[in-house]
């Protein structure tokens, strides 16, 4: 079980873990806390300008979510429906229904329920700070953990990040398609958010290379929303060699499997 904020979370750090593990006949599922209302509009109209439409932004990304997961041949897509909050500091984030406004014991009781009927034996969440700070990211791994602890079932819990040891390359690569990029600034006197971890500090590293068209075809079908355009540039090869190594932290284990491990079922087959 995956839970991500957005549609399109999932095809970012979690697409090739979900194809492989459907390609291994393993049962998927995919929950997706909010609706997405604060992404783009058609052609690119942000929130809070003229013609986006909420409503509409809504019914697009449903249908585009559905289509990643069927890229990703995902099992079960669950929704909770909250309402996206925007971006940390929007008006939006107060709004009525908005998840970053939703009390976290309500929302985990709801996930609880899923986790309960599922009964995964592994489920992928973010981190603390929601690997880069956006709300509904940390209140997804808020209702996470305290789902988990509702109900004690998973044999295993991760947290999505990213080696430190890529980001050079990464900001390359997006300058070379002319998407303006900074590295987040590690000194003391930085403003910016680092993110991912050390590689020494990520216990988990599975190889999805196999399944880059998937992981491909899965963020292209999020196509409205303009954030994920540079990826699409690459063509599949060069997106195949980025975004080929999915990683994780392991936060909980039953099973006893030796660190650092290549598979989210290590332990358990």
């Amino acid at each position: 079980m995956a839970v991500h904020a957005h549609p399109d979370d999932e095809a970012t750090s979690t697409g090739g873990v979900l194809a492989r593990y459907a390609a291994e006949g393993l049962t998927t599922v995919l929950v997706t806390c909010t609706d997405g209302r604060c992404g783009d509009g058609p052609g690119g109209v942000k929130p809070g300008e003229a013609g986006h439409d909420p409503a509409a932004v809504v019914a697009m990304r449903r249908s585009e979510l559905e289509a990643s997961c069927a890229a990703l041949k995902v099992t079960h897509l669950e929704l909770l429906d909250y309402a996206d909050s925007g971006m940390m500091g929007w008006p939006t984030n107060d709004a009525p229904g908005s998840f970053w406004a939703t009390p976290v014991a309500d929302a985990a009781e709801r996930l609880a329920g899923l986790i309960r009927r599922y009964e995964p034996d592994v489920v992928v969440t973010y981190d603390e700070n929601g690997f880069y700070g956006h709300p509904d990211h940390i209140q997804a791994h808020r209702i996470t953990m305290a789902a988990v602890a509702l109900t004690g079932s998973p044999s295993k819990v991760y947290w999505s990040t990213a080696p430190r040891s890529k980001m050079a390359e990464f900001g390359q690569i997006l300058r070379e398609f002319g998407v303006e990029w900074q590295e987040p600034d590690a000194s003391p006197e930085g403003p910016g958010l680092e993110i991912g971890l050390p590689d020494e500090e990520i216990t988990t590293w599975v190889d999805v290379s196999m399944f880059g068209n998937q992981k491909f075809d899965a963020l292209a079908a999020h196509a409205s929303q303009g954030e994920n355009i540079f990826f699409l540039r690459m063509g599949r090869q060069r997106f195949t060699e980025l975004m080929g190594m999915e990683t994780f932290v392991r936060v909980h284990d039953s099973t006893g499997a030796a660190l650092p491990e290549d598979d989210l079922f290590a332990g358990l087959r």
